[in-house]
This record gives structure tokens, sequence and C-alpha cells, in this order.
């Protein structure tokens, strides 16, 4: 179980997380909406967040049925239990995770993997509709918020960053940049991208030199390997 004093901090990792640790069924419960404690209206930030989540499990192969995010006050103890009965009775239906949906372990922890990978990217690709408020919005305006072919786009062609050999100077900027240090860098040799460590913010895009260009963004297509480190040296000519 995973306590947290606002339903707004609900991260996207923390529910993949879940899963990944064999949990059949994730559930969120915050304040009742329009009565945020903290005065953020970090109840709608999760509503945002679970609608992401469900079309993500749905396009791994996961029921979407299996996370659940449900309002009321400290005094609904009654509506809790509930609710709580429900949800429980409901995920009992479906399943073992995984087993219910017809996935072998290892196929579900990949696909898991997979996706837990990309929730920077996620994140920074969404910033918007993640933060989109809510308050007014109908039922269909909120299920149209993320739609199935946006997150089939977003999760089938994520995009990489990659340093192209032939134009990178060895400026070192973009490895100063980098938030997660994904760029092995050395003086006087071509930086290349530690594709496992990237998240994909596009950092290294934004500050490389626009003299060089030499970071391409690269979208729903496998990125070069890298240059093998004997041969990354640039050879500078006077």
């Amino acid at each position: 179980m995973i306590r947290v004093m606002c339903s707004g901090r609900v991260d996207l990792s923390f529910v993949l997380r879940a899963f990944a640790n064999g949990m059949d069924g994730v559930f969120i419960g915050g304040c009742n909406l329009g009565e945020c404690n903290y005065d953020t209206h970090g109840n709608y930030h999760a509503l945002n967040m679970v609608l992401l989540a469900k079309k993500i499990m749905n396009h791994i192969g996961l029921n979407p049925d299996r996370l659940r995010v449900e309002y009321m006050s400290s005094g609904d103890g009654i509506l809790f239990a509930e609710v709580m009965t429900d949800f429980t009775k409901k995920v009992k239906a479906l399943g073992p995770l995984g087993k219910g949906e017809g996935l072998d372990e290892q196929e579900l922890k990949s696909r898991l993997a997979a996706v837990s990978n990309l929730v920077p990217y996620i994140k920074i690709a969404k910033k918007e509709k993640l933060a989109t408020p809510l308050k007014h919005k109908s039922k269909a305006e909120y299920e149209a918020l993320f739609t199935s072919e946006e997150i089939d786009e977003l999760l089938g062609k994520p995009v990489s960053y990659y340093i192209d050999p032939s134009k990178c100077q060895a400026c070192m900027i973009c490895a100063r940049r980098c938030p997660e240090e994904a760029i092995i860098s050395v003086k006087n040799q071509i930086h290349v991208i530690e594709q496992d460590k990237c998240i994909k913010c596009g950092t290294c895009f934004d500050v490389c030199p626009s003299r060089f260009g030499a970071v391409t963004k690269i979208s729903g297509e496998p990125v070069p390997p890298p240059l093998p480190e004997e041969e990354r040296t640039i050879k500078r000519t006077n």
C-alpha cells in the first residue's frame, strides 16, 4: 500500500510499479471533487492521470478496470467500505494480473517495464493535457481527453535522441545540461547518448548549438548504434 497526503501526488509510475510488483488492482482515494484540502485541486490532477493510465493499460493489454479512483470525505466510512467491497469483488472476478488477460508472466513484465521506462517521456509529451482542468467538463469531454489512437501513437512511435557523429564537436553543452547524466562526454571525443538512461526530455536537442545541429530527434525508428569508443576521437585541423 502506498500512502500520500494528496491524490494529486499519485504518480503514473506509482500505478505501474504496483502492477509490476504483482498487485491485481490499484485503488486511489481522494477528497471530494471541489473540496480540496490544500486548495491545489490535486484530485482533478489525479483524475487526468487515472484516465491516461487506463488508456495505457488498455494499450498494453491490461484490463483498465483494475484501476479505480473514487472521491469521498473522511466521514464517508460506510461509502468507503461499500466501494472497496465492490472493487475487491470486481478485481477477483478479473483473475490474477496478466493471467486474466491471457498474458504469460514474462510478457507481462516486459510490457510493464517498457511502458514504465517511458513515463518521463509520457509526462513531458502529455504535460498540457495532464494539467487540463476538468472542473466543468462533461463525462464525454473527460473520456475524450486521451484517445486510444493518441496513446497508440504515443507508445507505438516514441521519440529518441541521437548525436550525429559527423556533426558533434564535443562542446559538452548537452552533457552538462542533461538532467539524467545520460550522455557520455569526453574532451575531444564524439558524445554518445546512453539510450537506457535517456528519459527523452529533449534537453540535448534544445541546447545543442544551432551551428552544429548534432542532436537528431528520431520517431518510430531504431536509433543507430553508437560509434565504438576507439573511433570517437575528433581529429581537428588548424
